[in-house]
């Protein structure tokens, strides 16, 4: 009887991915109404936002990977990077566009950066992370101003996400530093030396070249968007997330948080978006609770990015490890320094 059991525990496990991908199946079927609007809503999300705010960013960071601009920040950044971060001056480049593009520019150029060999293995695990953000224009823009109405508030999150992202990175710089670097030769000296890099005569088959990697990546975003917004919709059209809410209502109440944040605290972990947007309209005596939860889900970006990561990744021999524990980092340390400065400055404590 004993082996039987173990039997069919093994064969569930063998085949637990398969029976996840019938059940997400007939799951679209039985919830198809409803799931038909969380994807059309994924699809607009996706077409007003992400393209727009992205693509540009995207074919701009394969153009300037043909150029020598890397090779120049990384010798004038290496002064910095080396004994903050323990990566090369070229590092410099991916933190940059990550904090100013966003989600998953940072984790695509630290993998573009070991393809090419400007940075080593160890080099570009810790890259990730803490070099794939939210960016600004979310963060302000539609975080502060359109869903909190409130500049300052915004302001407040990305201060707080940029210094939690740096912490991060200081902290990683330890991550795999006794381990001896791969053979690659010396990246500035290979990488200034690239036959691919722009010119005239080239211009317009590297400019192709960078579209249509910029689509592939953009596409492959839109697919994680509207897949994760039909997920949402099951769990919330099952009555998974009311179960969720209902065991985890005590301990919010131990901990004297309302219960209303469990369903777009739920929601966030899987697809940030969402969840902060319920989250800035949930009615609260303490305002700096939804914006500490905010802060934690920024820092975390959620399941539907970390798999973004792992699509953009698995096309190396980077390790996902770092990222998923550098975001975990980041979040609890944003919450922190969010907690801190609202209690520091009067002009960032909007329970006054």
């Amino acid at each position: 009887m004993v082996l039987k059991n173990n039997f069919i525990v093994l064969k569930l496990k063998r085949n637990f991915i398969s029976l996840l991908f019938l059940l997400f199946t007939i799951s679209i079927l039985i919830f198809s109404n409803t799931n038909l609007t969380a994807v059309k809503s994924g699809i607009s999300l996706w077409a007003t936002s992400v393209v727009p705010s992205l693509f540009p960013f995207f074919v701009a960071t394969e153009l300037l990977m043909h150029t020598n601009i890397i090779y120049h920040i990384g010798n004038l950044l290496n002064v910095f990077m080396k004994p903050l971060f323990n990566i090369r001056g070229e590092g410099a480049f991916a933190f940059i566009m990550g904090i100013i593009s966003g989600y998953p520019i940072g984790a695509k150029i630290a993998t573009n950066f070991r393809k090419e060999g400007i940075c080593t293995k160890e080099e570009c695990e810790r890259l990730l992370s803490f070099t794939n953000n939210s960016g600004p224009l979310f963060i302000i823009g539609s975080v502060g101003i359109l869903l909190y109405r409130n500049t300052m508030i915004g302001l407040l999150l990305f201060i707080t996400h940029l210094l939690a992202s740096l912490s991060v990175g200081i902290i990683f710089r330890f991550w795999k530093k006794t381990k001896p670097s791969d053979s690659y030769s010396s990246p500035s000296k290979s990488y200034t030396k690239n036959e691919n890099h722009a010119s005239l005569s080239n211009l317009g088959e590297i400019l192709s070249e960078s579209i249509v990697s910029s689509i592939k990546s953009i596409l492959v975003i839109g697919g994680f968007v509207v897949i994760f917004s039909s997920i949402i919709s099951i769990l919330k059209s099952s009555g998974i997330t009311h179960i969720i809410e209902i065991i985890i209502t005590p301990f919010f109440n131990f901990i004297h948080l309302s219960p209303s944040f469990i369903e777009p605290l739920f929601t966030g972990l899987f697809e940030i978006t969402n969840g902060i947007s319920t989250i800035s309209n949930i009615a609260c005596k303490k305002l700096s609770i939804n914006i500490l939860i905010t802060a934690f889900l920024l820092g975390f970006g959620g399941i539907s990015v970390l798999l973004q990561v792992l699509s953009i990744t698995s096309k190396s021999d980077l390790s996902i490890k770092p990222y998923l524990y550098g975001k975990l980092l980041h979040a609890i340390i944003a919450v922190l320094y969010t907690y801190i400065l609202m209690n520091i400055f009067p002009f960032f404590n909007f329970d006054l």
